[in-house]
């Protein structure tokens, strides 16, 4: 027995696992643009209070709450007989002071005639002459109200001052509405819109130093480009351009208030609606591009695992940037010929050699990304391929 235990433990010695298989792959180099993200609502660009401005009796109102209006379209009528009325005494008051006019006239001419042959005084005379003067001036008086009148009459056919969508009637037919103080309904604007946000302070600076060093455009002076993404949507199918940066920062909040405008055809989006924007938030730079999959959080660093000559690993602190074409921006910490590890991660321990099997990085950019379409319509993306 002590023999045979003795042969068992005799035998080879066991051999090491072979290294791990790895696929690696040098990083994709893109010229990007990046994107900043911003929480905001939409907001209508016209918005009007509609408010009578001739006092009187709702006779009918004219439109459907909540249907589309366009600028002009008649939305309530208001009892016109009153104004109808006033407008044929004004009317009146001309005829009355043309046929006075036309007696003082008479009355001038003839005393003119008198005055040469010495049957009247100058003093007569020229108190003709004046009476005259007083005539067109009434005259004048009389045509201004009816013109006055008109007006009016034509006030009591309230009209949509804007195009757009017409709120519910405050109001009801048999109402008493008085001039400039009832509110009868609201109209907003659709198309375009506003998407309006809050800016923090420390985008505005990048912004500002870009804009001195040339790199990137200030959204007071460039329409730079915008994306917009709904509540219920995976994507940012909304684009538009910015059209107003406010002129001061508030000092409570430290931000800044700006708007872009957002074309919006079919009325879709709706005023105080929520979305999520992205605004071109910088100037072209060189990038390198990696799988997500390829970046492991150490603590509060980003490393990546690079392959050396010697066949061993070695973790890469890195700068991540945003998305760009489904692969991650690294803005600092790699270098074009590097060997990065992009598949067999789970169990790599630094230093550890490795069999590595090149591969390459494919983009995988969606429909509407920056590999499918020029910058001059923004895509989808927090970073964006420049052409």
């Amino acid at each position: 027995m002590l023999l045979a235990l003795s042969a068992c433990g005799g035998g080879q010695p066991q051999e090491a696992p072979p290294p791990p298989v790895v696929q690696v792959a040098t990083p994709i180099q893109r010229e990007v643009y990046d994107w900043d993200e911003y929480v905001g609502r939409f907001e209508a660009i016209q918005d009007a209070e509609i408010r009578p401005r001739a006092s009187g009796t709702i006779q009918d109102v004219l439109f459907t709450d909540g249907q589309r209006v366009s600028q002009g379209q008649a939305l309530f009528q208001i009892d016109p007989r009153p104004y109808r009325a006033a407008l044929a005494s004004a009317k009146a008051q001309v005829l009355k002071a043309q046929a006075s006019l036309a007696n003082l006239r008479s009355v001038a001419a003839r005393s003119e005639a008198l005055l040469k042959a010495q049957a009247v005084s100058r003093e007569e005379y020229e108190k003709n002459v004046a009476d005259v003067r007083t005539a067109v001036a009434e005259l004048e008086a009389a045509r201004a109200q009816v013109q006055t009148a008109e007006l009016n009459l034509g006030f009591t056919t309230v009209r949509s001052p804007i195009s757009g969508r017409v709120s519910r009637r405050s109001v009801s037919r048999g109402n008493f509405v008085q001039e400039g103080t009832t509110v009868l309904t609201r109209v907003v604007s659709t198309d375009p819109i506003w998407f309006s946000f809050d800016g923090a302070e420390a985008f505005y600076l990048k912004y500002s130093r870009q804009n001195k060093a040339g790199e990137r455009g200030s959204s007071r002076d460039t329409g730079n480009p915008v994306e917009v993404q709904l509540a219920d949507e995976s994507g940012y199918n909304w684009r538009g351009r910015m059209d107003f940066v406010d002129n001061a920062i508030d000092p409570n909040s430290g931000t800044i208030r700006a708007h872009a405008r957002i074309a919006n055809p079919d009325g879709f989006l709706t005023p105080g609606m929520f979305g999520r924007a992205r605004l071109l938030g910088s100037g072209t730079y060189r990038a390198m591009l990696v799988p997500d999959t390829a970046i492991v959080t150490d603590q509060a660093r980003k490393i990546v695992y690079v392959v050396g000559k010697d066949g061993k690993v070695a973790p890469r602190p890195v700068v991540t940037g945003p998305p760009a074409d489904g692969l991650r921006v690294i803005k600092e910490g790699l270098a074009p010929t590097d060997r990065v590890v992009v598949q067999g991660l789970t169990t790599l321990q630094p230093g550890m050699p490795v069999q590595a099997k090149l591969t390459k990085i494919q983009a995988k950019p969606k429909g509407d990304t920056p590999a499918s379409q020029a910058l001059t319509t923004p895509p989808a993306a927090d970073a964006s391929q420049a052409n």
